[in-house]
């Protein structure tokens, strides 16, 4: 199924508000209530969300948006966030980006890099900037995940502790409020770690509706991390964490926010 633009902006509203209405819909979007009844059935048939007289809400906390949904969501923010984060990135530098359509909105913004060497746990990166040919890509080996692209399994683990990098870029599915950086996939918690240990700097890219998710596995603590790179940062228990933790915290706006 091929997604409108207005099917994006639908998701991110839910993202945030956790459900919408019908009547709420049609007015921010100027279309009949008909119209928005046929997009949220046809979000519904894809697993985007769950209907209910009236509107619609998300999901289970425990299953995982499907990637392409979450390429929709917060599409401004993410390349703001990415933009802030590749001007992090100094020319003839080493590192880690992992699997996340965050961290790939980085990977478009480093493509004006000179002399970088990118490790990839995920072929959508990798594919991305294989073609530049001032950026040197290697993929990590193990199993790769069919819906996403991601490499995971003890595998891709023992190939990147193979590495000793000047930056590590990593994504979450959730953040909550204690600064736990939590997953879905205990396979990809354990490539994320051995990221995360083998990297002089840490960078957490994520927007803020991570604020608003749920997931099972604990990663790490926001602790574990140097610098926080998210559109903004609206829990002030977050902001006290970085400041006690020395995590530098960089609010990258999406432009008109």
């Amino acid at each position: 199924m091929q997604h409108l633009p207005r099917h994006g902006e639908i998701l991110t509203l839910l993202r945030s508000k956790g459900r919408v209405e019908v009547e709420e819909l049609t007015g921010l979007f100027g279309v009949s209530a008909q119209t928005i009844r046929k997009d949220l059935e046809a979000l519904a048939r894809q697993h985007h969300l769950v209907r209910f007289h009236g509107g619609a809400m998300l999901p289970s906390g425990l299953d995982n948006l499907e990637y392409e949904e979450r390429r929709l969501m917060a599409v401004a923010e993410k390349e703001a966030i990415g933009r802030a984060v590749a001007a992090l990135i100094p020319d003839n530098a080493s590192l880690f980006i992992n699997v996340g359509t965050t961290t790939e909105a980085v990977g478009r913004h480093l493509q004006s890099h000179d002399k970088l060497l990118v490790i990839a746990d995920n072929v959508n990166v990798a594919n991305r900037l294989r073609v530049f040919p001032q950026i040197e890509v290697i993929i990590a080996g193990g199993v790769v995940r069919a819906s996403d692209g991601a490499i995971v399994g003890e595998a891709a683990v023992d190939f990147l502790r193979q590495f000793k990098v000047d930056f590590a870029i990593i994504g979450v599915s959730a953040i909550d409020g204690d600064g736990s950086l939590l997953d879905f996939d205990f396979r990809e918690v354990k490539v994320v770690q051995a990221i995360m240990e083998n990297a002089r700097q840490v960078i957490l890219a994520a927007d803020s509706t991570k604020f608003d998710r749920t997931a099972p596995m604990r990663i790490a603590n926001l602790c574990d991390v140097h610098v926080f790179v998210t559109d903004r940062c609206p829990d002030p228990a977050i902001r006290q964490l970085c400041e006690k933790c020395g995590v530098r915290l960089i609010e990258a706006a999406a432009e008109g926010a």
